[in-house]
């Protein structure tokens, strides 16, 4: 059975950095297109990145772009998210997706079959 678990969460000053960690167990971690996704309180559910199946390619949500990186470590099934340069505007619960099938919008929550329970960053001084 897929399952994700994520990690790393936690409380941050405003510019400081965070990494997430989501932890894939059951499927080859190459097969799959890996996002993350984020949801503040009273918002919507939002894209935040994704790292494409076989790595092809990467995608970003434009408000964390050049401050958010992803990336994959298929040998420990892990995926990764680089926050650096945190604003207050990023606290949300931030999941870790998963999609085995190509779509042209990455941020479509709808196209992830597989879900993490999440885990609370928090930016504040």
């Amino acid at each position: 059975q897929f399952h994700l678990v994520e990690s790393g969460g936690g409380l941050v000053q405003p510019g400081g950095s965070l990494r997430l960690s989501c932890a894939v167990t059951g499927a080859t971690l190459d097969a799959y297109a890996l996002a993350w996704f984020r949801q503040a309180p009273g918002k919507e559910r939002e894209g935040v990145a994704c790292i494409e199946a076989n790595d092809m390619g990467t995608n970003f949500a434009n408000n964390v772009k050049g401050r958010f990186s992803i990336s994959r470590d298929s040998a420990k099934n892990l995926v990764y998210l680089e926050m650096n340069s945190l604003k207050p505007e990023d606290t949300a619960v931030y999941y870790c997706a998963a999609r085995n099938w190509y779509y042209t919008d990455w941020s479509r929550s709808w196209s992830y079959s597989s879900w993490g329970q999440g885990t609370q960053v928090t930016v504040s001084s």
